[in-house]
Order: structure tokens, then sequence, then C-alpha cells
């Protein structure tokens, strides 16, 4: 799982600023933006985990 969110992490430094309030994922019927993902991966939290693993599955990160 730390692999997942230094590889996020990466990603998510390296995208354009004018991105980043893109909504990338839904997940329990809320749109997610990569800033969001980003607040909740950089707190560990819960929601971090699905977060990681639909991106992954996605081949976004």
């Amino acid at each position: 799982m730390e692999n997942l969110r230094e590889n996020f992490l990466n990603v998510y430094a390296n995208l354009p600023l004018g991105l980043r309030d893109d909504i990338i994922l839904v997940i329990d019927n809320e749109s997610l933006t990569w800033n969001v993902a980003y607040l909740e991966v950089k707190a560990n939290t819960d929601l971090s985990s699905k977060i990681l693993k639909e991106l992954k599955e996605l081949n976004l990160i």
C-alpha cells in the first residue's frame, strides 16, 4: 500500500494545477477530485485505501 501511496504523490506532484480540480473517481456516490484524493491520501484515512486501489485499477497511478 505504501508503494501505491508514493506513486499517487508522485503523479499528483506532476499534475498541472488546472487538472487538480477535475473529478477522477466516484466512490460511494461521492465525486472525488485529485485535490480531495490528495487530502485523503496525505491524511492516510480509511477512504485513502479505496482511492489508491481504484486509481491503480484505472492505471492512473
